[in-house]
């Protein structure tokens, strides 16, 4: 008796289970996987613009990437490998100008030029 008690405990809540995992229900969705090249910028006419009044002090950063960013880009330079500070740039086309007074960049810490443009 007991096993037929266990059985038919058994049997409804499996019968119970497979309802709740039935009533389940699940949107359509999407998921991919991708890949595409990314390179670099080519730069040229690279030019540290000195303070006229101190010329210790690098007041803005120009130079050309070989194309133009694409609109919205985010263009940043770094001066200082061991630095975190990030100057903004504007660009005019291929051309891009970096405004590094804030705060002041100077020649003696400057030991790099890392350019990140990013669509």
């Amino acid at each position: 008796m007991k096993a037929l008690i266990l059985a038919a405990l058994a049997t409804v809540a499996i019968s119970v289970t497979a309802a709740f995992a039935a009533a389940n229900v699940v949107p359509t969705s999407k998921a991919g996987d991708g890949a595409g090249v990314i390179s670099g910028y080519t730069v040229s006419n690279l030019k540290h613009n000195v303070n006229g009044s101190n010329p210790r002090n690098i007041d803005s950063v120009t130079f050309d990437l070989d194309t133009a960013p694409a609109g919205g880009a985010t263009m940043k330079i770094k001066l200082v490998a061991a630095g975190s500070t990030w100057y903004s740039c504007t660009n005019s086309g291929v051309s891009l100008t970096c405004d590094t007074t804030s705060p002041q960049a100077t020649v003696a810490a400057s030991d790099e030029l890392r350019v990140v443009v990013v669509p």
